[in-house]
């Protein structure tokens, strides 16, 4: 009710002031999308994958979605070819909605032993970085991916991190973070995240908790949850809330222990013949989970 009486309040005094109502409307947008505690979005991975932007967009409005991660490679087709007017265009249609567009899921990743193939994917990590910044977008998502058999772990973990340090120092030019899956053959274990944050150095360079199975391993969910908690930034990739043997509820728990202020994405995986009546159902599962945690 704060919040209401608040926006009529600056409504009124900014009329009085002579300012149009149309100049009014992206302040309110802002404040619709301010909203505190953990906030539920869509991560196209798979039930977005082959919607176009304005079919994306309407159908997380129609589910209540307030939030969505843009996977590369998909049907809306947000990537680096796009003119400055294109980009231009797909931050309004975003800005014009009650969706958030929280950035890009790419698939840049900093192992490979090879010198070329690594500055590939540092250089094209920059070039996405823009990318966020042109559309509105406050972040790009990266991944540890492997971990070379043939090259001492220390070595690899020490190029990941540095990878990391050089594509954050750049995001910062542009306001972005660097948003860590916790993703990949054994660099999905949280004793080998925390290994490559330790190294770590650039503020803006955050893990993404990624709802592995590895997360249950010794020492446990609440264990491994702490070994990293301080490196989290403001997305957390989950699965389908019903489907499975993770720990969801005890996952929120421990957010809402943290006061976590951010976004849990859907990374959904199964294939519903109504995406936009399982995307609601997964909300209501959300709130409910929310709900619980508030009460523990």
């Amino acid at each position: 009710m704060k919040n209401e009486i608040s926006r009529r309040q600056f409504i009124q005094r900014t009329a009085l002031a002579g300012i149009s109502l149309a100049a009014i409307q992206p302040l309110l947008a802002m404040d619709r999308k301010a909203k505190k505690g953990m906030k539920f979005g869509l991560v196209t991975y798979q039930w977005g994958r082959d919607w176009d932007l304005p079919t994306l967009v309407s159908n997380c409005e129609k589910a209540g979605y307030p939030g969505v991660e843009l996977r590369t490679q998909h049907a809306h087709k947000v990537e680096t070819n796009l003119t400055a007017a294109q980009r231009a265009e797909v931050k309004k249609r975003f800005a014009d909605s009650s969706v958030t567009c929280l950035g890009y899921g790419a698939n840049f990743e900093y192992h490979s032993p090879d010198p070329k193939q690594l500055r590939n994917n540092i250089e094209q990590t920059k070039e996405y970085i823009i990318l966020c910044r042109d559309i509105g977008a406050t972040g790009i998502k990266v991944k540890p991916n492997y971990l070379p058999p043939e090259v001492p772990r220390e070595k690899t973990i020490a190029q990941i991190a540095a990878s990391l340090n050089e594509c954050g120092k750049f995001a910062q030019d542009y306001d972005q973070l660097v948003r860590v899956e916790v993703h990949g053959n054994i660099t999905q274990e949280l004793p080998v995240m925390k290994a490559i944050f330790d190294q770590v150095t650039e503020k803006n360079v955050k893990i993404c908790w990624n709802c592995n199975d590895q997360d249950l391993l010794p020492p446990g969910l609440e264990g491994n949850f702490n070994m990293v908690k301080k490196w989290f930034g403001d997305t957390v990739h989950i699965r389908e809330l019903n489907d499975g043997n993770y720990p969801y509820q005890q996952l929120f728990d421990l957010f809402t222990g943290i006061k976590y202020n951010g976004w849990i994405l859907l990374e959904a995986r199964t294939e519903p013949a109504d995406r936009v009546a399982a995307m609601k159902e997964q909300l209501v599962l959300f709130n409910t989970m929310v709900a619980n945690s508030k009460k523990s």
